[in-house]
């Protein structure tokens, strides 16, 4: 009886899940209801961690819980170190959910809710949280070695030099973006920067209090950080007020971009219990209750979708950027649906502080699921704005005109209206002096956030509201930014320890310094190429960071579907060899595109060249002029990384085709680098 109703809730679930699917897919023309869209995504998610990821971890790859991880066989204290589940869950989901679920849906509204809707929940099951798991699960058998280390290992030299390398500067890319998006999000926000500056020295506090003063009292470290924390946004807005700690804390892009380099190296080389691991468990707390909170909003006020379904702009003119719905959707959002930089953290940090293998389905599988839910949030929070006011926020100075009469007319020119005075009134609600061409999604999103969260838990706190939704994100990104950073260090000592034994240490001090340097070297100038364009660096970095995001993702399901080839189970190996299928498919026409196309708002070359006829005929206003050779520069530079990052991904794939096939044919493959069994003592 007991199983007749399991399996008749169940059958419920997936009845429900295909009915608000079946809703938000055939909406046309009427208002469509937010709560179809949670119900669908979460009858999706459960289905998919009950079922699917239960057999993936059982039939695929035969999770043992009796075997003892890296961290518990090579605990030295300070990257490897077992830690408790909840702590490692915490650790991890504040990793993998940086801009990509925020940003990521909130700019690809423009194509209307419906694609990006659709794309986040398949990606997701099928894809993303396949590749997390997997991923994870391979390191942790390997020691906790790197993606590209263990494409080398498994693969081949080729193929896993390529890797290495792809990966390595890819991450680089990826963490310059969300160092610009933290970056525009906190520009001239005293209330901001200031929550966002107070989080660090709390994150050191929680860590201290965890391991030296209240060791093992996870509760109450866990309710002091987050008591500071919400008191940090209480008081940034008595800062904003303050005529001089607001001017403190009243920044142009620059100078955060530096405070962001310099945070990024401190988290990089600080033991990871002292910042790393206390800052991204605490930022849980504040993502998971804000996503709460947002949801129970959302359920309480029912509130209506205003964007269309599907807009005019998937035809590629849409004003935030330029692209067609196929394949710019599809890397726009990453991080909500598929994202390749989990695999590093997925191969970096988190298998060195996982405790039991028990845990991986929960860490990996469950960790993107809820991120997905998160990408879920900001697709509402985007959508329920009217979208005058939407297309207002997000698009660039540079395309609906610079002054605010000029921008409401041209937006209203496409049939979304809004006024200079609804802005007005906007802008003063939250807080801001102003929501005209704030680019990056971030600030859009955090306006739709404080108005759902305002209408239900106090209106008149619109700008509380509106600065704890910044806070919010920022604390998203950085979590990633930090540990991206991190990951890269121990991507970078991976490569020099082939060169030199004693560089690959992670516990060598001059090593840990050296590389953490260069790898904040490496994305500090793209975050500062981003800080200095006139249209925000979104147009320039956001592209490039969806296309090699996605191809990251491609390598890592290479490398799977390769060692789940080789380890004989060739046919299960369709559970990433079909996900990497698309993303050769969508990755390579997105590059092509980028490239080669003649539009200026898609092709890097194009742009560039267009930019520099304007500048030998002397038309560019003297402030663009002035920086005109410096992004004349840097798009080509993003075409040149775009091409090579493409041959580095079909490097990784053919290599994996050619040592499949030797394993077909009968002939010798690498041997896997499987550690041996060592039974735990911990669990």
């Amino acid at each position: 009886m007991k199983v007749f109703w399991s399996r008749a809730g169940w059958a419920g679930v997936a009845l429900l899940g295909a009915a608000a699917l079946a809703r938000v897919a055939m909406a046309r023309g009427e208002s469509l209801n937010a709560l179809w869209l949670i119900t669908a995504a979460v009858c999706v998610y459960l289905i998919g961690y009950r079922f699917y990821s239960a057999w993936i971890a059982a039939n695929v790859l035969a999770i043992d819980a009796t075997r003892a991880t890296p961290a518990e066989r090579l605990n030295n204290g300070r990257d490897y170190v077992p830690t408790n589940r909840w702590v490692v869950f915490g650790h991890h989901f504040a990793a993998i959910a940086g801009p990509g679920p925020l940003v990521g849906p909130t700019l690809a509204a423009q194509f209307g809710y419906l694609p990006g809707t659709l794309w986040i929940l398949i990606g997701a099951v099928l894809g993303g949280a396949v590749q997390d798991m997997v991923t994870l699960f391979l390191s942790t058998r390997r020691n906790g070695r790197s993606l590209g280390q263990m494409a080398r290992d498994e693969i081949g030299a080729i193929g896993g030099t390529a890797a290495m390398i792809g990966t390595f500067l890819i991450m680089i890319i990826l963490i310059a973006v969300l160092g610009l998006v933290v970056v525009n999000a906190m520009k001239h926000s005293p209330w901001g920067t200031s929550t966002v500056a107070a989080t660090i020295p709390i994150a050191m506090l929680v860590g201290v209090y965890m391991r030296y003063l209240r060791p093992g009292r996870v509760l109450e470290a866990s309710l002091l950080g987050v008591i500071l924390l919400l008191a940090s946004v209480v008081f940034g807005g008595w800062i904003d007020h303050h005529p001089v700690l607001g001017a403190m804390f009243d920044h142009e892009g620059l100078p955060l971009a530096f405070s962001v380099i310099a945070y990024g190296f401190a988290a990089a080389v600080l033991p990871v219990w002292l910042l790393l691991a206390p800052r991204d468990y605490l930022s849980t707390y504040m993502k998971l209750g804000t996503v709460l909170m947002l949801a129970i909003a959302i359920l309480w006020l029912r509130p209506e979708i205003h964007m269309p379904a599907i807009t005019p702009f998937i035809d590629g003119t849409g004003p935030i950027f330029g692209g067609k719905l196929f394949p710019f959707v599809f890397i726009t959002i990453a991080c909500g649906a598929i994202s390749g930089f989990h695999a590093l953290i997925a191969s970096g940090t988190t298998p060195k502080l996982i405790t039991s293998e028990g845990d991986i389905r929960m860490i990996g599988y469950g960790a993107m699921l809820l991120e997905s839910f998160v990408a879920i949030m900001a697709m509402i929070a985007a959508t329920v704005l009217e979208p005058g006011v939407y297309f207002a926020i997000n698009s660039p100075a540079g395309v609906v005109g610079k002054e605010a009469m000029d921008a409401v007319n041209t937006i209203s020119s496409w049939g979304y209206e809004v006024s200079v005075a609804q802005m007005q009134h906007l802008a003063s609600a939250m807080g801001e002096s102003t929501l005209f061409a704030r680019t990056g999604g971030a600030p859009s999103l955090a306006v739709g956030m404080a108005s759902i969260l305002g209408t239900v838990f106090g209106e008149h706190l619109l700008a509380l509201w509106y600065h704890f939704a910044i806070m919010f994100e920022a604390i998203f990104i950085l979590t990633t930014l930090d540990a991206g950073t991190r990951v890269g260090r121990f991507m970078l000592q991976d490569m020099l320890g082939n060169l030199h034994p004693k560089l690959g240490e992670t516990s060598y001090t001059p090593s840990v310094i050296l590389t953490s340097a260069l790898v904040v070297a490496g994305w500090g100038y793209f975050l500062y190429i981003g800080v200095i364009d006139p249209n925000g660096g979104v147009n320039i970095l956001w592209p490039l960071f969806g296309i090699a995001n996605q191809m990251l993702a491609a390598i890592a399901l290479s490398v799977a579907t390769g060692v789940l080839i080789k380890s004989g189970k060739v046919s299960k190996a369709w559970i990433t060899g079909l996900p990497l299928i698309w993303l050769l498919a969508i990755t390579t026409t997105a590059a092509y595109e980028k490239v080669f196309s003649s539009d200026i708002r898609v092709g890097f070359f194009a742009a560039a060249n267009d930019l520099s006829q304007k500048l030998a005929s002397g038309v560019l206003p003297p402030e663009k002029a002035a920086v005109a050779p410096q992004l004349i520069f840097n798009q080509q530079l993003d075409a040149w990384l775009t091409l090579f990052f493409v041959a580095m991904l079909w490097v990784v794939v053919l290599d994996m085709v050619r040592m499949s096939r030797r394993y077909f044919v009968g002939q010798p493959v690498r041997p896997s680098s499987e550690a041996p069994y060592v039974a735990s003592h911990l669990v």
